[in-house]
């Protein structure tokens, strides 16, 4: 029993946690986006969304599967918690027509086939920044 209990601790201690944030603009001037957008965790860690303007949430579009999907309030700080291992894509629903999306890789790319038939479907429905989505997945790790 100490063991398990000693493993258990030592695997939250490990665990990370990491920020995204929401912006209507950076600082190279792209609209509507996610920093960063692209970002690769392990399971068991945290990112926690975070909308600097107003008008921004997060919702999962594409997971793997038996991954849980997530949604965050409008205007609300967010945190999740990833345990499953491959490839996240999520949008702010409000901005979705403007690419307004990011990608989170969880250890290894479990499901990159999904990902790679489905990325330049859902980055033609863009109506402007198009391209983006197709560039953060260009950072997937196979």
């Amino acid at each position: 029993m100490r063991f398990i209990v000693l493993l258990f601790a030592i695997c939250v201690a490990y665990a990370k946690d990491y920020e995204v944030k929401m912006l209507d603009l950076d600082k190279q001037g792209n609209t509507m986006v996610f920093e960063p957008g692209f970002i690769q965790i392990q399971p068991g860690d945290t990112i926690t969304f975070v909308p600097t303007h107003k008008t921004h949430y997060v919702q999962s579009k594409l997971i793997p599967d038996d991954a849980e999907h997530f949604l965050s309030g409008l205007d609300e700080r967010a945190t999740f918690k990833f345990d499953k291992e491959g490839v996240y894509i999520y949008v702010c629903p409000p901005h979705q027509m403007m690419n307004m999306v990011g990608i989170i890789q969880v250890g290894n790319a479990l499901n990159i086939q999904k990902i790679r038939d489905s990325v330049p479907k859902l980055d033609r429905r863009a109506q402007v920044n198009r391209g983006r989505l197709i560039e953060y997945a260009k950072a997937i790790k196979e």
